[in-house]
């Protein structure tokens, strides 16, 4: 597993994924958007700090979600869940890690989103580290009470929950889940009922990889789910993709691909169709010589019946003319990825976090490059690197701030523009998030705010805050 000088503490966490919305019948009453907990009409933003600590269990875990409004998030409407929180299944406990992965859909269809929330410490039926995941219900209030999903026959010390991904995979118009682990993934149908968390069906897909991403890359109304496998004959990674035909999932090989990193899917052309984003944020050295130094990231574009296999991949890396900076050991570029649409343009555009890129001498600070879409595709004409030194953000780029551990594109306000969320798992050893906003002319500084973990009342909180960041 992978280990971040800013990251150590928190234990297991996982990438945050962004799924290509799809549409869904119209006698279904999913949430408009599957991450709009209170039903508002606005988008919420839930982000994990697995690493903190509750009463006197260390390390317990906990959940922050962040309600979205006219003029965005604040800290000052805002609710912190944790084991403990009443109606939420189990206790916190030493070592659980809650808020270690996070997914968000409308899992029992009664028009609020809920959210999914991994606890990869969670110990089981006298075993330890087995891993859990427990749902979170959204109401007219926000979320409120959480159930246990039924948990497969799994041995300790497999990872299980360390990712998630939520959509619709089979076309029925019910939102999934996929939990992945190192030897055990599974996919749960929906729809969930309330009551024990049972879903319409419950399933062993295959055992592997942690990452996992959902989006709809073929055009059939239905989502897939892209893992990335790292081998001893290729640790720069090999990809695969699930798809539903007709009446049963399909496994897509490709071949050409490599990506040992997060996933992320968004329309980035403009054709109604998924694109695939993957991230090998490891330098060549780690990865049997593949990649670039200091991280990379390959764009496949999706077509009907999936991406063509023979196309030649847009690869992008610190080094391609228009990006800013070069690329150095270590940086960790695609460490974190999201597409979101900033300039409302209607291309998706693409937020790259280099989490352990050094600043202006300070080893770790941490970066977020933005790239944007456009007819032809990913673009670096325009393409910009913020940090905490650059003008109008908050703060000031210090060692081991991971600023870019974790980032979100996002529409908070309802604007048509989506904003730009950093997780900064490091900042004063903690956490904190920070919130660029989008403009018809791209990203912008201007009334860029900060939240840290006193803001949203987190105490004793090591190296977490912000890592992850729901998709």
């Amino acid at each position: 597993m992978r280990t971040r000088p800013f990251l150590m503490a928190a234990g297991l966490l996982a990438s945050g994924l962004a799924p290509l919305a799809l549409a869904t019948p119209a006698t279904a009453a999913v949430a408009k958007y599957s991450d709009d907990f209170n039903g508002d009409g606005y988008r919420d933003l839930a982000v994990g700090a697995s690493a903190t600590d509750v009463g006197s269990a260390s390390n317990a875990g906990a959940v922050v979600v962040l309600y979205g409004s006219s003029s965005g998030i604040s800290a000052a409407k805002r609710s912190v869940i944790t084991q403990n929180t009443t109606g939420v299944a189990g206790s916190a406990e030493d070592g659980d890690y809650f808020g270690s992965a996070l997914a968000s859909a409308d899992f029992n269809k009664d028009g609020y989103a809920d959210l999914a929330v991994s606890a990869t410490g969670e110990g089981l039926g006298g075993k330890e580290h087995v891993g859990q995941v427990t749902v979170l219900w959204g109401g007219s209030s926000g979320l409120k009470g959480g159930t246990a999903l039924p948990q497969p026959s799994i041995t300790p010390e497999t990872g299980y929950s360390q990712g998630l991904a939520a959509a619709d995979f089979n076309g029925d118009g019910s939102p999934d889940l996929t939990v992945t682990g190192m030897l055990h993934n599974r996919l749960y149908e929906g729809p969930f009922k309330k009551s024990d968390g049972t879903a319409a069906s419950m399933r062993f897909i295959d055992g592997g990889p942690f990452e996992v991403a959902a989006g709809d890359i073929t055009g059939n109304a239905a989502a897939e789910r892209v893992f990335p496998y790292t081998t001893e004959s290729d640790p720069g990674g090999q990809i695969r993709y699930r798809t539903f035909d007709s009446k049963e999932d399909v496994l897509v090989d490709m071949p050409a691909a490599s990506g040992s990193g997060p996933v992320t899917i968004g329309d980035i052309n403009g054709d109604g169709i998924g694109d695939l984003v993957l991230a090998q944020d490891f330098d060549p050295a780690n990865q049997g010589g593949t990649g670039h130094l200091g991280g990379q990231v390959e764009i496949w574009y999706g077509g009907k019946g999936g991406p063509d296999l023979t196309q030649t991949p847009t690869v992008i890396n610190q080094d391609t003319p228009g990006v800013p900076g070069t690329g150095e050991e270590g940086d960790g570029f695609g460490r974190s990825l999201s597409i979101g649409d900033i300039n409302g343009d209607k291309y998706a555009d693409l937020a790259v976090g280099a989490p352990d890129e050094g600043w202006s001498g300070k080893p770790f600070a941490g970066t977020v490059t933005v790239l944007y879409g456009s007819a032809s595709g990913l673009t670096t004409s325009g393409a910009k690197t913020y940090s905490q030194d650059t003008a109008g953000v908050p703060g000031t780029a210090e060692r081991q701030d991971g600023f870019g551990g974790a980032v979100r594109l996002i529409d908070l306000n309802k604007n048509g523009k989506a904003e730009l969320v950093v997780g900064a798992p490091g900042e004063d050893a903690k956490g904190a998030l920070f919130v660029l906003n989008g403009t018809a002319k791209g990203l912008t500084t201007t009334n860029a705010k900060s939240i840290s973990t006193a803001n949203v009342g987190l105490k004793n909180t090591s190296y977490s805050f912000g890592a992850p960041i729901a998709q």
